[in-house]
């Protein structure tokens, strides 16, 4: 396929993508918020003449990883105007709570000429980066169609997202040749872009920013004060970014560790915010006593499940727990990051679907803070093997510790790059 039949095709498909978009707000009224944009429609709001530096994140995981780029970005350059979009809600409120109104927010138009003309000449950027894999043929040639300086910061290629991409083998091509700089994460990932037609000159191995991740300040001091309200003596697992399925095996999970643990709290924060509803009418439906954190409550003695349905609060929770899984793993989602349980030295479980993560994953495993199960009766037994013995809980907290300390200088070697590729400003 080249670029004009995909072009003719997704125009054809506009009216049933925004059909979905409408369709999808019946659950999150957020995405029929400011629709108008993702066609290009809008008011700057700011001055056309700023030129600002464009970053792309598709949504909360692309966000969060490019946080500590962006804050480094405007500690450097803090005149510099930035201009953020994503494509989902959540997204789009990661981006307010970390930097409030100094980043301005926009949904990214679809890959249509049209929208994405709109949007360059109204934003008019000095540079784009895209994070991770969101790739878009369009989105690509508009940028350079208009000399604009294109970076792919912290990106990633998954086996299963090349193979994609290898079907559409001469525009995935063209779009590759493109792009002026992927910094990828891995040499692995660097040779899937390559294999796909990226120019060697057009690669940088730079290691993963999700490395530089950061326990949040305070977290010990934190962890301590909701211990204390919650109960020392608890233990307590969390079950951190959870998708449909993976709720159910660990409220299993928690009832068959009753008998021996009857004081276990286990805290569910599931990835999406619009099944935060449908969560807590499972957990009422096992007939399991609740706490939701959304309403300002805080688990009693006798709270079993702690429902953490408030968005950016995951560290605070993380920073209290025993134990975290790391979901997204159960299920063929990829899995989430893992990293940021181990930077608080919390043993790690996932289950066998991490793909999205396989390499720091794979490393992880191997340095011995995380513990891969391959179903429901092996996560109950890794569980209770980590709750039986605090010692054991403590070491592959530490070994997780380790490996992620050992990886971490991404950043500052992506913020060279960035200043090199995006000129910008001295």
């Amino acid at each position: 396929m080249n670029r004009t039949l995909y072009t003719f095709l997704f125009y054809l498909a506009l009216p049933v993508i925004l059909m979905l978009l409408w369709w999808r707000g019946i659950k999150a009224p957020a995405y029929r918020k400011r629709w108008r944009e993702r066609l290009g429609f809008f008011t700057p709001r700011h001055s056309e003449t700023e030129q600002p530096l464009w970053i792309h994140a598709v949504s909360v995981g692309e966000t969060l990883a490019i946080v500590p780029l962006v804050k480094l970005i405007q500690a450097r350059h803090p005149d510099l105007p930035i201009v953020m979009t994503t494509m989902t809600p959540t997204g789009a409120e990661r981006v307010q709570a970390n930097f409030g109104e100094s980043v301005t927010h926009y949904y990214c138009p679809y890959d249509v000429p049209c929208a994405l003309g709109r949007f360059l000449k109204k934003v008019n950027p000095r540079a784009a980066i895209i994070v991770e894999t969101e790739l878009w043929p369009n989105l690509v040639a508009a940028c350079a169609k208009r000399d604009l300086p294109i970076l792919v910061a912290n990106a990633r290629l998954s086996a299963r997202s090349a193979k994609g991409y290898a079907r559409f083998g001469k525009m995935a091509a063209e779009m590759l040749e493109q792009i002026d700089l992927i910094a990828v994460q891995n040499s692995t990932d660097g040779q899937r872009f390559l294999d796909l037609g990226l120019p060697q000159s057009a690669m940088n191995v730079t290691g993963s920013i999700k490395f530089d991740v950061k326990a949040p300040e305070g977290s010990e001091r934190l962890a301590l004060a909701l211990r204390d309200m919650w109960g020392k003596e608890r233990p307590v697992l969390v079950g951190a970014s959870t998708h449909e399925g993976e709720e159910q095996v660990l409220l299993t999970l928690y009832k068959a560790l009753l008998d021996d643990y009857p004081g276990l709290l286990l805290i569910l924060v599931p990835r999406h915010p619009e099944r935060f509803d449908s969560v807590a009418q499972l957990i009422k439906s096992e007939g399991l006593k609740i706490a939701r954190r959304s309403h300002g409550q805080q688990p009693s003695s006798q709270t079993q499940v702690y429902l953490g349905d408030t968005m950016g609060e995951l560290m605070k929770l993380l920073a209290a727990a025993d134990i975290a899984f790391v979901g997204g793993s159960l299920v063929e989602r990829g899995g989430h990051n893992p990293l940021e349980p181990a930077v608080l030295k919390k043993p790690v479980l996932m289950g066998p679907y991490f793909f999205n993560f396989q390499l720091i994953c794979d490393a992880l495993q191997e340095a011995g803070g995380l513990w891969v199960v391959d179903d429901q009766t092996m996560l109950i037994e890794q569980t209770k093997q980590l709750l039986e013995e605090p010692s054991l809980q403590q070491s592959v907290g530490e070994k997780g510790y380790a490996f992620v300390k050992q990886n971490q200088g991404a950043l500052e070697r992506l913020y060279t790059l960035t200043v090199k590729v995006c000129r910008l400003p001295d």
